[in-house]
């Protein structure tokens, strides 16, 4: 049982490290906007946590099926309806249960899927463990006003929690940057960013033998920070998107990995994101949207 589903967990991630590296070559196009392209990170985590999906010939799957993957149809309501699971390793000859070429790839993926639960547990305990530390980290902070605290113990501004999410600010902080800080961090609390942390973190616990998914978590904290920075100046004049970045440069890097800080990720490149930034007009916002669930449709269905 662990084996067979070692078997998916390994098709999955083969997968979704195809559409991270997709994802990867697309946020490169300067042209689409971070706060736009960061939702094409959900083609990859969904492709982490499901081993199943709706067929299209309109899939990129398609395309790829011809060369490296076999689709395998697991539920058909109907003749235009069909949802199928994508078998890259193509090591089985029947599926449900899996019936494999050779028979000691039975005992390899049993061997396989109990070193790979033995690594996903030690990383959701020392996960566990280091938000234990978080919070004790905040627990003598004083209160400021509404969700707003102060602590001795931090050296960056962050949200803290996520169903009563806190903001966190360092006792010595200036009071001019304040309303900079905050916009940023009651941002965060609006885009639910520290789930979304979360919810990576997790999904890389799960997968964590391949190197690929610690990078796509890497430079999707990253774009969470970019995403929120142009949510956050979205309003502001070119004087006080100027004084965001000024306040972004004196702001120390978290190094909290569970936090929502406004030193969060590559200084330098946030400022240069934040002075680049352009309002978007109505239609460009309907064109980007657009794009972006064309491109998530594409990626997240398997060959019709």
């Amino acid at each position: 049982m662990l084996g067979e589903f070692c078997y998916w967990i390994f098709n999955m991630s083969i997968i979704a490290s195809m559409m991270g590296l997709l994802v990867l070559l697309i946020r490169k196009v300067k042209v689409i906007p971070h706060r736009v392209s960061v939702f094409l990170w959900v083609v990859p985590f969904l492709r982490m946590c499901f081993p199943f999906g709706l067929n299209s010939p309109y899939s990129l799957m398609t395309l790829i099926s011809r060369l490296t993957t076999k689709t395998i149809t697991v539920f058909q309501p109907a003749d235009e309806i069909a949802f199928s699971a994508t078998n890259a390793i193509m090591a089985a000859n029947s599926y449900f249960p899996i019936t494999y070429k050779v028979n000691t790839l039975s005992k390899v993926f049993e061997m396989a899927g109990l070193i790979w639960l033995i690594g996903a547990l030690a990383i959701i305990i020392a996960l566990i463990i280091m938000y234990a530390a978080t919070k004790h980290e905040i627990k003598d902070s004083c209160i400021l006003d509404q969700n707003v605290y102060l602590s001795e113990k931090i050296e960056s501004p962050a949200v803290y929690g996520i169903i009563k999410p806190k903001i966190v600010l360092p006792a010595s902080f200036a009071d001019t940057d304040r309303e900079y800080v905050l916009q940023h961090e009651r941002t965060h609390i609006r885009r639910c960013d520290n789930l979304w942390r979360l919810i990576g973190f997790l999904l890389t616990a799960i997968h964590w033998f391949n190197p690929l998914s610690w990078l796509f978590l890497k430079v999707f904290l990253a774009d969470l920070e970019l995403a929120c920075d142009e949510r956050a100046v979205s309003k502001y004049n070119n004087d006080e998107r100027k004084e965001y970045a000024r306040t972004l440069l004196n702001c120390a890097q978290s190094k909290n990995v569970f936090v929502s800080a406004f030193g969060g990720a590559k200084v330098r490149t946030r400022i240069e994101n934040v002075l680049s930034y352009k309002q978007m007009t109505l239609v460009s916002a309907v064109g980007f949207t657009l794009l972006i669930i064309a491109i998530i449709y594409t990626l997240l269905t398997n060959a019709g």
